[in-house]
């Protein structure tokens, strides 16, 4: 018994000993929840020091909100959140609310200072009783303050020491309570604790916590609901309802028996609210946090990476990370929910989960860069058949696939090119079905770059043998556009192509150029192609994407945030020249003429890759650009055919066949609803094309003819080989382009030299076009014996071409 004496002594001597070390240095005690044993060693030098270090005024830590982001209707797309708060105000608090977590917490709240004195005895008393931690004597003003300290916290040493169970950090948190209470009204430090405080499952602050739970706001708790939500603070996660309904509902009703100890409710509200069950499972919402979690993933995803490397938002990657999560913003997209619906609905309609290729499709606005829409095959997650690559954008996003290469999509820079130069779109080129081109040259913005021994491209589809470039690009013919890129040089095609936002999206790095340029370089997106097309339905306006529209802050104040970003790089005419040309691909006789809908003028390109590896169609209308594509994503990448899609191994891959179904039931759902429109018609400038006159040399003999075509301002090349002419076997049958139609300058003028048969025209070659009007939807005609474009034939007409 005398051991047990001196004990109980040593007990007394210490809690005196530290209430009057506290009292002396102008505060109280607090409360402390850790044995007796922590206070040996502990001081009256040690109190009064710490005291004394720590500042007079406590430092408000900012409410870490959620940032939401949302489509351009105002629905959700996602929630980025630390922790899942909504702060709100204690007006907004259900009163109920509020009494039960003063009765469970620090029912004297109201009638002590920064520590209830009684309270903090109570507890010392029963740890040291106990010999473990049983009670916490802490007041919700020091509860505020520890958490507000860990919420300040930005390393796990310092999370640590905020909650290091020592009596200095008692001590110091007792000195910030002090700080609080004189800085703030009671009511306030509630409303502050109750927005703070972690409510379990991911829910932080009561408006948060009712919502989860019971989908109501903290205005309208009930007793049995605000019980459990009180009750929840202790210990977050053992007593969560989600996890185990008995642990939730014993704390609950230990709450409820306290309240109707204090007299805060009656006996027969006690009983009903006993009776009432925790939670009703079917109106708990779940916290679904993140991009993952939301209805567009993908786009989601690009867009945090997007605004993760604005600097506005951060000096880093990880800063402007955190701030997203915790700034409370309200992020405004460019996402058109009606215009994804309509390609995810294209995307359900022609592939399959399983398929073994992928299929995605990118919109956009022409003339503001809006994204409108972004949607793939392969549905998101780490699952079998799931993927977490995005198809439709480039790789220097984490997620970016990094693109494809994109064939004959390229072709519309080459015609771009080509008009802007001056070439007409009646110039007409010799095109073989094969073409050998080993050793050839073309010319690079940085000198020329020559063609491989032995190659020898061909066409994929029926050809005319002396095409227009109209009708070459309605039939896509290789040996044209490799011609013609020659002829207008790599350089100028480069240019448009990079001024209009293409890029190796694998790299970065500018496209190359190489004599195949033309038939499709390098790795490209949807979302590159679209958007570059759309700068064709502008009139050569060249936005960037643009997928963030507006940022507001917690206080729903506008943050500065870059607006369109829209520049004319293609003069209109040029533009509405490449237009007149990819109308016609999609009229009868052009590789897009059955994906043709509705009244609006559409436009169009197939690209198929070699060996079919991927399949392209990209075609827009005024209103809107689109990009499908088809591909084996998988390494070692292989032919598409033999693969399936839609549930269905692929027979023949073809941009307009197995891309073009998707491109175009996507984008007929986007017009929907949309006004009617058509393009521009080219100017008869456009149309003939900036050339000079061709000096006759028929019937000359080559070399004279080819001097006399350098004299006057052309590149010439003499054709190997003989044709069957009228004219004098070794002199000049003809030229290509003709003498009719001229050329421009500096532009090669290829010498056929005959072989003195009696035929008119080269075999194979076909009869020049007559003059005829053209039916509505028909191809272009043009009167073959009307000088080209030139100033002193004001009078010659440009002949009939295509609607819009």
């Amino acid at each position: 018994m005398r051991v047990r004496e001196k004990g109980d002594r040593g007990v007394v001597q210490s809690v005196v000993l530290f209430l009057g070390v506290s009292v002396l240095s102008g505060a109280l005690a607090a409360g402390l929840a850790i044995p007796f044993a922590g206070l040996a060693g502990f001081t009256t030098e040690k109190t009064t020091q710490t005291l004394q270090d720590l500042p007079q005024q406590f430092d408000e830590v900012p409410l870490k909100q959620k940032s939401t982001i949302l489509a351009a209707d105002g629905s959700l797309i996602a929630t980025l959140a630390e922790q899942n708060r909504v702060p709100i105000s204690l007006n907004k608090v259900a009163p109920i609310m509020q009494k039960a977590i003063v009765a469970i917490e620090d029912d004297r709240f109201y009638e002590h200072g920064a520590l209830d004195a009684k309270g903090t005895l109570r507890a010392l008393l029963q740890n040291h009783s106990e010999g473990t931690v049983q009670q916490g004597g802490s007041s919700i003003t020091q509860q505020y303050v520890k958490i507000s300290l860990v919420e300040k916290a930005n390393t796990p040493e310092e999370v640590a020491a905020a909650t290091a169970d020592t009596y200095q950090r008692k001590v110091a948190e007792l000195r910030y309570a002090i700080a609080v209470e004189k800085q703030y009204s009671k009511n306030e430090i509630l409303e502050k604790y109750l927005n703070l405080a972690n409510f379990g499952d991911g829910a932080w602050g009561i408006e948060a916590a009712s919502l989860h739970y019971f989908s109501v706001h903290a205005s309208q708790l009930t007793l049995p609901q605000a019980a459990l939500l009180a009750g929840l603070v202790k210990n977050p996660t053992g007593y969560d309802p989600t996890n185990n309904m008995k642990r939730a509902k014993d704390r609950r009703d230990v709450v409820i028996r306290r309240m109707l100890e204090l007299k805060v409710i009656s006996l027969a509200q006690a009983n009903a609210a006993l009776r009432t069950p925790v939670i009703n499972p079917a109106k708990v919402r779940p916290n679904k946090l993140g991009c993952a979690n939301g209805p567009y993933p993908f786009y989601c995803e690009y867009i945090v990476s997007q605004l993760e490397d604005n600097k506005a938002f951060g000096k880093d990657r990880t800063s402007a990370a955190n701030y997203l999560k915790t700034a409370g913003l309200t992020i405004r997209t460019s996402l058109d929910p009606k215009m994804q619906k309509a390609a995810q609905k294209s995307i359900d309609q022609h592939t399959k989960k399983g398929d073994q290729a992928i299929a995605a499709i990118t919109i956009v606005e022409p003339g503001t860069g809006l994204v409108k829409a972004m949607v793939q095959s392969k549905p998101y997650g780490s699952k079998k058949g799931q993927t977490s690559y995005n198809y439709n954008v480039e790789k220097s996003y984490a997620g970016g696939y990094g693109g494809f290469q994109n064939g004959s999509t390229m072709k519309a820079f080459t015609i771009a090119a080509a008009i802007q130069k001056g070439f007409p779109l009646t110039y007409k080129i010799n095109s073989p079905n094969s073409l050998p081109l080993g050793g050839k040259k073309w010319t690079t913005c940085t000198g020329h770059v020559t063609a491989e021994k032995g190659y020898t491209p061909g066409n994929s589809t029926t050809n005319v043998a002396d095409p227009t470039m109209i009708q070459a690009a309605q039939r896509s013919t290789n040996t044209y556009f490799l011609q013609l890129s020659q002829q207008v040089g790599l350089c100028p095609i480069a240019t448009i192509a990079s001024k209009l936002g293409m890029y190796d999206a694998q790299s970065g790095d500018p496209l190359g150029q190489y004599p195949s340029m033309t038939l499709g370089v390098g790795y490209v997106t949807p979302l590159q192609l679209s958007n570059a097309y759309a700068a064709f339905a502008a009139r050569g306006m060249y936005c960037k994407p643009w997928l963030v529209t507006s940022v507001k802050d917690a206080a729903g104040k506008a943050m500065s945030t870059p607006g369109a970003d829209c520049k004319q790089v293609l003069a209109p005419e040029v533009a509405d020249g490449v237009n007149e040309v990819l109308h016609m691909v999609m009229e009868p006789g052009g590789t897009g003429q059955h994906l043709k809908f509705g009244n609006s003028d559409l436009a169009g390109k197939t690209g198929t890759i070699q060996d079919a590896k991927a399949v392209w169609y990209a075609g827009y209308s005024s209103k809107l650009a689109s990009a499908a594509v088809v591909a084996d994503a998988s390494p070692p990448y292989k032919r598409l055919v033999g693969q399936t899609l839609d549930g269905h191994d692929i027979g023949e891959a073809s941009g307009s066949g197995t891309a073009g179904p998707l491109w175009e039931t996507a984008l007929q759902g986007a017009l929907q609803g949309l006004p009617t429109t058509h393009f521009t018609k080219p100017s008869d400038k456009t149309m003939r094309g900036d050339v000079k006159d061709l000096p006759f040399v028929n019937g000359m003999n080559p070399d004279d003819a080819a001097n006399k075509l350098r004299q006057a301002g052309f590149d010439v090349e003499i054709a190997s080989g003989t044709v069957n002419s009228e004219e004098t076997a070794g002199t000049v049958a003809y030229t290509s382009p003709r003498q009719r139609d001229g050329a421009p300058e500096g532009s090669k003028v290829t010498i056929f030299v005959s072989n003195g048969s009696k035929k008119n025209e080269p075999q194979n070659s076909p009869k020049p076009p007559q003059n005829t009007t053209k039916p509505p939807g028909g191809p272009i005609t043009i009167d073959p014996n009307c000088p080209p474009w030139n100033p002193k034939y004001p009078k010659c007409g440009g002949g009939g071409h295509g609607p819009g």
